[in-house]
């Protein structure tokens, strides 16, 4: 009777480990398809960006070096090698584009070009999908983390080594209220 009490406790004990485990493996994934998806939306923006300064350098001739902080920043954050780096780096391309617009409102011809209006809608609806999808991507790193930092998935999770992720945070200067001068 003992015997079969304990066969009885290892084959529960077993499924859970395997229902648990499974869970677990779940949620990485998700959290792996989540970081795929801003990276695909980063991709985008990195391919629309030539296109965008090379229509504003056409009427924007004296403003280089604007051009060449974009170019960094873009190859800032295709160069990025994990969560934070990525991070920084596309804030940073975030705070040059928007040094892009803001001369090209210099610039009513520009303004008016029917490749500059498209491309910035293009822009815009990128950066959009990139906020969706940082903020998809931080939901389930959470629901991941607090599922590998909770009992009983903790004593499994650290058996199995899987380990915490870090979350897409912005920059402090991107925290901060923009000023508005009239």
């Amino acid at each position: 009777m003992i015997v079969e009490i304990l066969v009885i406790a290892v084959i529960i004990l077993g499924l859970l480990f395997v229902i648990v485990y499974n869970d677990l493996i779940k949620q990485r994934n998700r959290v792996e398809n989540s970081w795929a998806q801003i990276e695909v939306q980063l991709k985008r923006r990195y391919d629309l960006i030539p296109n965008l300064v090379e229509t504003v350098k056409g009427y924007a001739k004296h403003e280089k070096t604007l051009f060449e902080n974009i170019t960094k920043a873009r190859a800032a954050v295709m160069s990025a090698n994990n969560v934070n780096e990525t991070a920084e780096a596309s804030n940073y391309l975030s705070s040059t584009l928007k040094s892009l617009f803001a001369v090209a409102e210099n610039y009513p011809d520009l303004k008016a070009n029917q490749n500059f209006i498209q491309l910035q809608k293009d822009l815009l609806e990128t950066e959009n999908k990139i906020a969706y999808a940082r903020q998809f991507y931080n939901d389930t790193v959470m629901k991941y983390n607090i599922s590998i930092q909770t009992i009983p998935k903790n004593i499994i999770a650290s058996i199995m080594g899987f380990t915490k992720n870090d979350l897409f945070e912005t920059l402090q200067t991107e925290r901060e209220a923009p000023k508005v001068e009239f």
